[in-house]
């Protein structure tokens, strides 16, 4: 691997800004890795220095793990896309849909008009939300005292859909439905199926839902940023005694993990996936229907959020797809994700490279951690060339 002093530039240049306390990034072309850095404190105010085995809550970039999980099982005919899921999930036989509150606050549900399936879960396209996304969701929690998903209690399942399977794109718990569906049909939870099928023959030594002393020795803190842009530490971790593993967003990582999971898509399967499941991965899968921003209705976990805001983006079976090349940058029809904690990547299958950014920073979609995404991206382009 090459010495990249322009990328190292552009992350020790926002470490130096304050805009992020530490950053871990690693980038890799079909022939191997081609760069990995490592600056700032793991957290402030006088953390240890970011290394690159540093451990990271990469939130929902666990969705892509997930959904493999589910490939996997639908190549082995364990699952079935397009079949109603209730079959392997009897909770979303009789899904509710949410229309709104009557005049004495009470929520207005009606039977959903079709069943969910496999697919719907997969695209986002079931009809699930998540409640900092949802002013609907956040009422209607109050109202019957359900928690919020990162409890991991079974509990926080139980939200109504807010429209149709099939009529919509919207983001929510629809992955973390999958994760039971995968326990289910493997007969294994979900951290041994992760570890036994995907970790292991991938060699993702650190992945894991669990965190040991020795993740917790190499364990990034979570950060917020104030209302004068200076950063704090906050408290933060998911449970470790849940009642369910979060498939949608449980998992804690390393970089170098991350890219070997993403590496996959630019070889185009092998080790864990076959080709046309990493095919049908890579393509659009909800037709007509385009992602939408995500408008904020909890301001202190999440902005606004939309990548290439007026660019159409497409969902596949477990990644946003941007549908115009970005200039000197991916390409058209990559393949992209993020975590909650300001954790993104890239897959770009046309030109071969992935990318993987960490920062542990609250509330998501942070305008400097974007700005230094987007910086890198661009750098580790002009450096592959």
């Amino acid at each position: 691997m090459r010495a990249q002093p322009t990328i190292d530039a552009v992350l020790k240049s926002a470490v130096d800004r304050d805009d992020v306390a530490g950053v871990v990034a690693m980038a890799a072309t079909r022939n191997g890795p081609v760069y990995e850095g490592a600056f700032g404190r793991r957290a402030l105010p006088d953390g240890a220095a970011m290394t690159a085995d540093t451990v990271f809550w990469i939130a929902s970039m666990t969705k892509a793990i997930t959904c493999t999980a589910a490939m996997q099982l639908v190549e082995q005919g364990k699952l079935q896309l397009d079949t109603p899921i209730a079959d392997t999930l009897p909770e979303l036989k009789n899904s509710q849909v949410l229309q709104g509150f009557d005049a004495a606050g009470q929520p207005r549900l009606r039977p959903a008009r079709r069943p969910i399936t496999l697919r719907h879960l997969m695209t986002h396209t079931a009809g699930f939300g998540y409640d900092m996304w949802s002013s609907d969701l956040i009422a209607y929690q109050k109202l019957n005292d359900i928690p919020g998903i990162i409890t991991c209690r079974n509990a926080a399942l139980t939200t109504p859909l807010l429209f149709d399977p099939g009529d919509q794109w919207f983001y929510g718990i629809n992955i973390d439905w999958i994760g039971k569906a995968v326990e289910i049909a493997s007969g294994q939870k979900l951290d041994a199926y992760f570890r036994d099928h995907i970790f292991a023959p991938l060699g993702m030594k650190d992945a894991t839902f669990r965190l040991t002393p020795g993740h917790r020795a190499r364990l990034a803190g979570m950060h917020t940023r104030k209302a004068d842009g200076t950063l704090a530490p906050m408290e933060f971790e998911v449970p470790q005694d849940p009642e369910f593993h979060m498939g949608g967003g449980g998992l804690y990582a390393t970089a170098a993990d991350y890219l070997a999971f993403t590496r996959i898509f630019l070889h185009g399967g092998g080790m864990v996936l076959k080709p046309e499941s990493v095919r049908a991965m890579s393509e659009n899968q909800i037709g007509a229907l385009n992602v939408v921003q995500l408008k904020t209705a909890m301001p202190p976990y999440t902005n606004d959020a939309e990548f290439y805001p007026g660019m159409v983006k497409k969902w596949s079976l477990g990644f946003m797809i941007n549908t115009e090349p970005v200039p000197g940058a991916r390409s058209a029809g990559s393949l992209a994700w993020a975590g909650l904690g300001n954790t993104y990547f890239w897959i770009d299958q046309a030109k071969g490279v992935t990318g993987v950014i960490l920062t542990q920073l609250i509330p998501f979609a942070d305008a400097k951690v974007l700005d230094l995404y987007g910086k890198f991206e661009v750098a580790t382009y002009a450096a592959a060339q």
